[in-house]
């Protein structure tokens, strides 16, 4: 089963949700990828993962969405609906493969505020790791 995460930069979201779901679900090939990659993953996401004990599980440098094979992959999560429209504008067979989690991006946010974003991100992929993705 391979499962890819996209957001926007693959700096905050993609890559937390990615690291969180290599946690929990280590016999799964999970990868993240952003639509258009500019910035470093942020601080603050790799010290959410230090205190969620994933922190080994986080890529290095952001990946770019153009440089996947997306009908490889079994389900491609997006944080919001554009991004949905970016895979699909790429891959649109891909269409029944695609969950959107409307989540928002915390670049311009608080920490507290990102601190939120990324507990949201951790529920859904505790609610991801628990499905029927045998």
């Amino acid at each position: 089963m391979k499962v890819l995460f996209v957001c926007s930069g693959n700096a905050h979201r993609s890559p937390l949700a990615e690291a969180l779901l290599k946690k929990l679900r280590p016999d799964l090939e999970v990868d993240s990828a952003g639509t258009h990659v500019a910035i470093p993953i942020s601080e603050e996401a790799k010290e959410y993962l230090i205190k969620q004990d994933a922190e080994q599980y986080l890529k290095r440098v952001p990946e770019s969405l153009h440089n996947k094979q997306l009908n490889q992959y079994d389900l491609i999560v997006t944080m919001e609906q554009k991004h949905r429209d970016h895979v699909l504008s790429r891959c649109p067979q891909c269409k029944d493969k695609i969950a959107v989690w409307n989540i928002e991006d915390p670049y311009f946010m608080s920490s507290e505020d990102a601190q939120k974003i990324y507990e949201q991100i951790r529920q859904k992929v505790t609610e991801l790791a628990a499905r029927t993705l045998r």
